[in-house]
């Protein structure tokens, strides 16, 4: 049991740091080609950040560990929703656009309500994977179409490397995302099996709370530096990308059961974006209080959780 988790502490910390040069050598060959600021951060950068749950979720889809890869995904979403966003906005009140509101929130609830809806059967079947793959193709056409609209002529930031270091942290990043993987999916496996724990429970618990790391980080340094664009951003990018390319890539490759997902797991999800959209619809701004609100309904719900396994 130590060795487990001692070794599921090691694939974390390969998959995170692997994340984090895969997109640093990445964005830095992106900026050498010539591709747009705007083009790197909705592709790549959303990639990249999303590519811890993306290699985990494949990886327990190719070992049969179906329950694990989509509690991944449930798990995280609940997670950067309830969790991130509270504790974000309880360090500085976030202040939110109105297109957000109004176009980037609804369309998050949109691919929520979808998940339910595939899910009924309890399975995602490959043609349920196509739908969602072509479901994210139009968003993020929409995306970078209305984002060239408003794309303003700026000198970016030099690139962080050359082009054959940058090829080199590229590859030396996925090779650390696939490895940390294996050891991770392995070893959080094994100790499920020895608590006698459903795989779905660890991947709505210790799975998406290792995976939502970069995010958690990323939203709490953006809040305190007063970037609620990027804060709420980051979030809402990841739940769709989350849902739509990893449920859809990895639904496509291996079909998916929803074994040991709840309707009460779907629906924390879901609710957990509407209470965003209903505190964000009224000022524009997710006030401290609204954080806290958030922050403890996520407890309750890890709570239910560790309660209903025990």
């Amino acid at each position: 049991m130590l060795i487990n988790a001692t070794l599921v502490i090691i694939g974390i910390i390969a998959v995170l740091w692997g994340a984090d040069r895969l997109t640093d050598g990445a964005v830095s060959l992106a900026q050498r080609i010539g591709i747009s600021e705007m083009i790197i951060g909705l592709t790549v950068v959303a990639l990249g950040t999303s590519a811890p749950e993306l290699c985990i979720s494949l990886v327990s889809a190719f070992k049969g560990s179906t329950g694990l890869a989509v509690g991944n995904v449930v798990g995280s979403n609940i997670f950067n929703t309830l969790l991130i966003v509270g504790i974000a906005a309880m360090v500085t009140p976030i202040t939110i656009s109105r297109p957000t509101v109004k176009k980037d929130i609804p369309f998050a609830i949109l691919a929520s309500i979808m998940l339910i809806f595939i899910g009924l059967d309890g399975q995602i079947s490959r043609l349920d994977a196509a739908i969602l793959l072509l479901v994210f193709i139009g968003f993020m056409f929409y995306t970078l179409k209305t984002s060239k609209r408003d794309e303003k002529k700026t000198e970016g930031a030099s690139p962080k490397y050359g082009i054959p270091a940058s090829v080199f942290f590229f590859l030396l990043g996925l090779a650390c995302l696939l490895l940390g993987s294996q050891i991770f999916v392995n070893s959080a496996v094994e100790i499920a099996r020895a608590l006698n724990i459903s795989e779905a429970v660890i991947g709505l618990t210790i799975v998406a709370g290792g995976t939502s790391l970069p995010e958690l980080a990323t939203s709490v340094v953006a809040a305190r530096k007063g970037q609620s664009a990027i804060a709420i951003g980051n979030v809402l990018g990841s739940n769709v990308f989350n849902i739509l390319f990893i449920l859809g890539t990895t639904g496509a490759i291996h079909p998916l059961g929803m074994n040991g997902i709840t309707e009460i797991d779907l629906t924390v999800m879901t609710i957990s974006i509407v209470l965003l959209w209903l505190f964000s619809y009224t000022k524009f701004k997710v006030e401290r209080w609204e954080g806290a609100i958030m922050t403890g309904i996520f407890l309750g719900y890890i709570t239910w959780i560790v309660t209903e396994t025990i």
